[in-house]
């Protein structure tokens, strides 16, 4: 099986003022020196997604149709109140099948890096049949946001190397289930 994965790497927010989608850009920069999958943007809040319950929109299809189009994730998620986005949890209830059998990395951001909304995503991966993969980069929002703006240190390089790495085996291994 020579043929590319396509890995869709998820800003996990949708709020005003938000940093996921220079965490985003910074793991596909990285991504995009590789060789052995096509990476992209995916940013939940351009599907304008209703909550769950409050009726279909044309969102919920699109959103469908991309991930179906995908065969592993990157979650660029942020940590609040101890857990995941509201926008997050949303967007992760408007699909089950799209998301099964695939393989997914975390890359979270935090006063703790994240940890507990990584651990919280974890358990919904779980029972959306998303395999989840050991290595985490945790990014400090002390140590790696300056002033405001997206400043990762060096040792996250390899961090995100491995998880990428990580992804791209097991998405492999699961495209053969599905």
């Amino acid at each position: 099986m020579n043929e590319k994965l396509n890995i869709g790497i998820i800003l996990g927010s949708t709020r005003e003022g938000r940093v996921s989608p220079a965490v985003g850009e910074w793991v596909k920069s990285i991504a995009d020196l590789r060789d052995d999958a096509n990476y992209e943007i995916v940013d939940i809040k351009d599907y304008e997604l209703p909550l769950l319950g409050e009726g279909d929109s044309p969102g919920i299809v699109k959103w469908n149709e991309k991930l179906a189009s995908l065969d592993g994730f990157v979650f660029i998620v942020q940590e609040y109140n101890h857990s995941i986005s509201a926008s997050l949890k949303n967007a992760l209830d408007l699909a089950q099948e799209p998301w099964n059998n695939k393989a997914a990395g975390i890359v979270s951001y935090g006063s703790t890096g994240g940890a507990r909304a990584a651990e919280h995503l974890r358990g919904i991966m779980g029972e959306l049949m998303i395999a989840d993969v050991r290595t985490h980069p945790t990014l400090s929002l002390f140590l790696d946001f300056k002033d405001g703006e997206f400043a990762p240190q060096e040792l996250h390089l390899e961090n995100v190397t491995m998880m990428l790495d990580q992804v791209n085996s097991w998405g492999k291994a699961l495209k053969t289930v599905r």
